[in-house]
C-alpha cells in the first residue's frame, strides 16, 4: 500500500501576517519597476516615451483597477489563480495558476542576467566588459537566485526586508539618474536630441516586438495579492499599496527613458546594463565617479529585492494549488520550523537554474535572454488574460455590490468592461508580437522553433500534471 504525504488540512491557516502598508509598496516597486526596462527603451530609441505614455494609459491603469477589485473582493492566497478558478472553475482556474507560476523559470533567468549584468559597474567604468562575461553572469546570477530563495525559506518576516531594500534600492538610482542627467544636460547638452515627431512610435519589426516588453514591464501589481493571508489588513492595505507604487512607476520609467537617452545614444545602450552605463559616463562627465559605483551597489540590492519579491509571490501560486491537489500535495506543504510553502520555493528555484544554463548553449548571451524574456512574455500574458476576463464575468454576481469592502472599478459594469477589455486587447496584442523576431536576430527560424517548442512543452506538461491530480481527486471518497 502507498501512502501519500497530504499537506494538513490547515496549511493556509499557519501562514503569518508579516506585510503592512509600506512593506507592499515596496514589495510592488521590487516587483514592477525594472531598470533593465528603462534600459531596453533606450535601446529602443526615442519612441519608448511614446509607448510608456500608451502602456500606462491603455494597460498600467486598467490593470490596477482590474487587480484592486479583485483582490478586494477575494483576499485569498493564491491570487489571479483563484480569480480564474472563482469565474471559470477548477481547469481554467489551473491552466491561470499554472502558466503564472510556470513562467518563472524563464523570466527568473532573464532577470537574473540582468541583474548581474548591471551589478558589474561596481567596478566602475571597467564593468562594460565584465557585463558581457557569460562566466560572471551566471556565477553571480545563481548566487542571488540562491540567497533570495534561502531568506524566502527561513520566513517573509525576514524575506520581506530583501524585497524592501529592493523597492528602495531599485527606486534611489533611477531619482540619481535623473539628478546627473538633469546636470550633464544643463552643462553639456543632450546626447539624444528629442522632438515631438521622434517620439512617435516608429512602426518596424523591432518596435512590434518591443511593445509587448513595454506591456510586460507594467506589469507585477496583482502579485503581492498570491500573498493576501499574509498581509495585514488585506482589503485596505493592497488598493492604497497598488494606487501609490502605480504612480511612482509610471514616471519613472517615463522620466528614466529620458534621462538615460540625454547621456547616451540609443544606438550605443545596452538593453540589459544601458541604464548603469549611462549613469557611468555621466558621473564620469561630472567628475564624481563613485556615484556610478554607488548607483551599481544600489541597483544590485534592488535586482536581489525583486528576485526575493518573485520568489515570495510566486511560489504561493503552486502552494494553493497544491492544497487543491491539482498538483502534487508536497506542494502544499508548509515548513514546520519557518512557516513557509518551501517546496514551491525549491521547486522553482532548481528549475529556474536549469533554464539559466540551458539558455545559454549554443547562443550569444543577446539571443539567450531575449529568448527568456519572449517565452516569459507569452506564459505570463495567458493568466492575464484570465484575470480580465474573469473581472468582466465576477461583475455580475451579487457579491460586487454587497461588499463593503470591495474597491470598485469606477463607472458600473460600463467601467468593468472598458477595463478588463482594454486589458485583454493589449495582453493579446503581447502575445502575438511576442513571437515576432527581434529586428537584428542572426536565426529567425531557431529563436521561433525554441520560442513556440518551449511555450507549448511547458503548457502540455501543466496539462498532464492537472489531469494526473483530477483522476487522484476522482478516486478518493
Amino acid at each position: 500500500m502507498t501512502i501519500v504525504a497530504r499537506p494538513a488540512p490547515d496549511s493556509k491557516s499557519q501562514l503569518r501576517k508579516t506585510m503592512g502598508f509600506w512593506d507592499v509598496l515596496l514589495f510592488n516597486i521590487a516587483t514592477v519597476l525594472g531598470p533593465r526596462w528603462i534600459a531596453a527603451a533606450g535601446h529602443n530609441g526615442t519612441s519608448s516615451i511614446s509607448l510608456w505614455i500608451l502602456a500606462a494609459v491603455f494597460f498600467f491603469l486598467p490593470g490596477a483597477l482590474v487587480i484592486n477589485e479583485l483582490s478586494s473582493r477575494f483576499p485569498e492566497e493564491g491570487g489571479l489563480y483563484v480569480w480564474s478558478r472563482e469565474a471559470f472553475g477548477d481547469f481554467h482556474g489551473f491552466i491561470a495558476g499554472w502558466t503564472y507560476w510556470i513562467y518563472t523559470v524563464f523570466y527568473f533567468p532573464g532577470l537574473l542576467l540582468a541583474s548581474a549584468s548591471m551589478s558589474a559597474y561596481i567596478i566602475g567604468g571597467r564593468g562594460a566588459v565584465l557585463a558581457q562575461d557569460r562566466t560572471f553572469l551566471l556565477t553571480v546570477s545563481l548566487a542571488m537566485l540562491l540567497v533570495a530563495v534561502v531568506l524566502n525559506i527561513i520566513g517573509l518576516n525576514v524575506g520581506k526586508w530583501l524585497q524592501n531594500a529592493g523597492g528602495v534600492g531599485t527606486y534611489v538610482p533611477l531619482l540619481m539618474l535623473g539628478a546627473v542627467a538633469a546636470l550633464v544636460c544643463l552643462r553639456h547638452g543632450s546626447a539624444t536630441h528629442f522632438t515631438i515627431a521622434n517620439m512617435m512610435p516608429a512602426w518596424n519589426w523591432d518596435t512590434v516586438n518591443f511593445w509587448s516588453q513595454i506591456a510586460f514591464a507594467f506589469t507585477g501589481l496583482e502579485l503581492v495579492s498570491a500573498m493576501s493571508e499574509e498581509i495585514r489588513d488585506p482589503r485596505r492595505t493592497l488598493p492604497r499599496a497598488a494606487y501609490g507604487a502605480s504612480a511612482l512607476i509610471a514616471l519613472m520609467y517615463i522620466a528614466g527613458t529620458f534621462a538615460t537617452l540625454a547621456l547616451v545614444p540609443a544606438a550605443d545602450l545596452d538593453p540589459q546594463s544601458g541604464v548603469f552605463h549611462a549613469i557611468t559616463l555621466g558621473s564620469v562627465a561630472l567628475k564624481i565617479g563613485l556615484l556610478g559605483v554607488l548607483a551599481a551597489i544600489l541597483v544590485t540590492v534592488g535586482n536581489a529585492g525583486g528576485v526575493g519579491s518573485t520568489v515570495a509571490g510566486i511560489a504561493r501560486v503552486p502552494f494553493v494549488v497544491g492544497i487543491d491537489r491539482y498538483l502534487p500535495a508536497a506542494f502544499g506543504k508548509i515548513h514546520p520550523r519557518w512557516k513557509t510553502p518551501y517546496i514551491s520555493i525549491l521547486v522553482q528555484a532548481i528549475v529556474s537554474g536549469a533554464i539559466l544554463l540551458v539558455s545559454q548553449i549554443n547562443d550569444s548571451t543577446r539571443g539567450a535572454y531575449q529568448f527568456l524574456i519572449d517565452a516569459a512574455i507569452i506564459l505570463y500574458f495567458i493568466p492575464f488574460l484570465y484575470m480580465f476576463a474573469a473581472v468582466i464575468k465576477l461583475a455580475h454576481r451579487r457579491d460586487r455590490k454587497e461588499n463593503p469592502h470591495a474597491v470598485l472599478v469606477p463607472g458600473g459594469i460600463p467601467g468593468v468592461w472598458i477595463s478588463g477589455g482594454l486589458g485583454f486587447v493589449v495582453v493579446l496584442v503581447g502575445i502575438f508580437v511576442s513571437l515576432v523576431p527581434p529586428g537584428d536576430s542572426t536565426n529567425k527560424l531557431g529563436f521561433e522553433l525554441k520560442l513556440v517548442g518551449g511555450t507549448i512543452a511547458s503548457i502540455l506538461l501543466g496539462l498532464v500534471l492537472y489531469w494526473r491530480g483530477a483522476r487522484s481527486k476522482q478516486r478518493e471518497p
